[in-house]
């Protein structure tokens, strides 16, 4: 059973084009090396090393520019001490209406006050501004330095000039090492982004940044296996391009930069359009979907590898529609009076507090004590006098 097991996943029809065999990969000429799938097994310990590293570059390096730029960490509300809420918390964070009830019983306090409680310790286990701006800052230095990398072997490249080469005498095509080091560090980093999503700031759309992940690991993993390096490499680069200007808007946000936070959320807009709905799809995906076709031919893993990545033009298809979307409502509502004053309204949605949101939204009323009724009281009139006056709430 192992051996049929094992015969199946790595059968040869499946993953080469005909008469292509794993001996002819795994013993190229002389002074010529081919990629073996188990060098992707190096990725799994190189993911560790790029967490720490990460861990480290946070803390010796982000934190203190979080200082210079004023970016406090900040003290949540903490939540007064209910050893049989803090237990429910653990595993519902949440309650529906019948255990709030249950516990208004229980406790003798009313529902609202049980309401106020968990969205205090909610909001009390939600990552400060500070610990954000680390984290934008880690992953755009990371872009920036593998976006360089790769562009730089890229650009000597003739395949990124003349797509074709890249299937010319498929899949016999030597391995570089900078292919190799560029291949394994995008696998680690994704691996690592993988693990880390479970304890990184939770966004609204987990689900689709998972899929997102996973994805992007099997594209890396398989197209490294049958040795479509060249077209791979060419799609981590287009990808990574666009991440810069996202991270590095983030980071102006979260200094209270706001003009450069619109100048870079610009870039980040005309990069996106361009690297992967363009780009990617015009001249990537036409390669290796007309371009191999017609010089390799196609075979079992070629529609799994193709489909993949038609998943990911998905997904910025689904992203590119969601900033229209927030761009047409900010027009509309006559919130912008030009079209350099848009990224404004972009940022305190896409970047702040729209669908990628990770603040839960909730009144000052609602998150006070309620041992306090002036307070709550002088809140109250103060958030009438805002409103009035037009001004945007902080979520």
């Amino acid at each position: 059973m192992t051996s049929f097991i094992s015969a199946w996943i790595w059968s040869e029809r499946f993953w080469l084009p005909e008469n292509v065999t794993w001996a002819d990969l795994e013993h190229p000429p002389p002074g010529v090396e081919y990629p073996r799938l188990w060098d992707m097994l190096y990725a799994f310990p190189l993911a560790a090393v790029v967490y720490f590293l990460r861990l480290l570059f946070e803390r010796l390096v982000a934190k203190p520019c979080a200082h210079i730029l004023q970016i406090q960490a900040g003290v949540p509300r903490q939540a007064q001490p209910n050893a049989i809420l803090e237990r429910l918390y653990q595993s519902k964070a949440s309650p529906d209406e019948r255990q709030l009830e249950g516990l208004s019983k229980q406790l003798d306090w009313d529902v609202r006050k049980i309401q106020r409680w968990f969205r205090v310790r909610r909001n009390q286990d939600r990552p400060s501004t500070q610990k954000k701006f680390c984290e934008s800052m880690w992953r755009f230095t990371f872009y920036l330095a593998i976006f360089i990398y790769g562009i730089n072997h890229l650009w000597s490249t003739s395949w990124m000039w003349d797509t074709r080469e890249c299937w010319q005498n498929y899949p016999f095509q030597p391995l570089s090492p900078e292919q190799h080091r560029y291949y394994l560090v995008e696998l680690a980093f994704y691996w690592s982004l993988m693990f880390s999503q479970f304890i990184d700031i939770k966004r609204k759309d987990f689900m689709i940044m998972l899929v997102h992940h996973l994805a992007t690991i099997l594209l890396i993993t398989f197209s490294y296996g049958n040795n479509m390096i060249r077209a791979g490499s060419m799609v981590m680069c287009v990808h990574d391009a666009s991440d810069i200007f996202l991270e590095a808007a983030k980071m102006a946000n979260y200094a209270k930069y706001q003009r450069l936070c619109d100048g870079l959320f610009v870039l980040f807009s005309i990069s996106f359009f361009i690297c992967r709905l363009v780009i990617f799809p015009f001249w990537i995906i036409h390669s290796v979907l007309v371009e191999s076709w017609e010089i390799a031919g196609p075979y079992r893993a070629w529609w799994m590898l193709n489909g993949l990545l038609l998943v990911l033009q998905c997904l910025h298809i689904i992203w590119f529609y969601l900033i229209m979307g927030i761009a047409i409502k900010a027009i509309f509502r006559g919130k912008v009076s030009s079209w350099i004053s848009l990224p404004s309204c972009f940022l305190s949605h896409f970047v702040a507090k729209d669908d990628r949101s990770d603040v839960e939204s909730s009144s000052e009323e609602e998150i006070c004590s309620s041992a306090d009724p002036s307070r709550n009281q002088t809140l109250k009139d103060s958030s009438r006098t805002s409103n009035l006056n037009g001004e945007a709430h902080d979520h």
